[in-house]
């Protein structure tokens, strides 16, 4: 069931938490499709929707995290009437973190748990050059050889490249623009989950996420690389069920502050 920013894959009208998960980059809501059948039935998973994707496929891309946030941050305001936590993965813990800081400094209410995967926080610089502007077929070769992220069925079918690229090179031009400074930390806990062979994303920065937060921060690294949550899915959500169950187990006794 999709609605608008918001796709809920599985809808679960009695949930008394939500999850909401931000996509990463070049991907849709559907990364997160099985998500739902692994995690508690009062649990809802609810994947952010981006333009230029999907069911969006249409709409032109946003090429700016400041972009992003003010849209996400409009859309998931009617849908904070219930306890909520956050997962991002790459651009989408960037993404998170940002909608996390947003609602701060609107005076609402944070995610109960920030969870962000294979990204560095937001302050501190990629070791590697920018390459948003490169030519089509170096910049499809760079994420290649960064991420290895575009499957070679894909690479190997023109049209579909075609439609794929804006997306992507959008994305990639968000976060290669987006230089924050630090800032003062969240209140809300934060987990920082990586795979062991993320070379683009080593356990340091992982750990760096430590400033980010005033409250509780844990650290999980899973056997794999950039895409360790495709094959680790099972014990990644084990281990964020086993974060929230305090939160899933507690009656809900507020609401969304106006």
């Amino acid at each position: 069931m999709s609605v608008g920013w918001l796709c809920k894959h599985t809808p679960r009208p009695q949930a008394t938490t939500r999850l909401f998960c931000f996509p990463y980059a070049g991907v849709g809501s559907s990364a997160y499709r099985l998500w739902a059948a692994a995690l508690p039935a009062s649990l809802e998973v609810c994947a952010v929707q981006l333009p230029g994707r999907e069911n969006r496929l249409r709409e032109v891309p946003l090429a700016s995290i400041a972009t992003m946030v003010e849209a996400v941050v409009a859309a998931l305001l009617p849908h904070l009437d219930l306890p909520f936590a956050f997962f991002g993965h790459s651009m989408g813990a960037v993404l998170a973190s940002e909608v996390a800081r947003a609602l701060a400094s609107a005076g609402r209410s944070l995610p109960r748990h920030l969870f962000v995967s294979g990204r560095r926080p937001p302050h501190i610089p990629g070791a590697e050059p920018p390459f948003h502007t490169l030519p089509d077929s170096e910049f499809v070769a760079e994420i290649n050889r960064r991420y290895r992220g575009i499957p070679a069925e894909v690479m190997q079918q023109q049209e579909l490249m075609a439609l794929l690229l804006p997306c992507l090179r959008a994305d990639i031009t968000a976060l290669e623009t987006h230089l924050p400074v630090r800032r003062a930390p969240l209140s809300c806990p934060i987990s920082a989950f990586g795979g062991a062979d993320d070379r683009l994303t080593p356990r340091e920065h992982l750990e760096a996420w430590s400033v980010e937060t005033s409250a509780a921060f844990h650290v999980h690294v899973y056997p794999g690389d950039h895409f360790y949550l495709n094959s680790q899915r099972a014990q990644l959500l084990a281990d964020l069920s086993a974060t929230l169950a305090p939160i899933l187990s507690a009656p809900v006794l507020w609401s969304v502050r106006a």
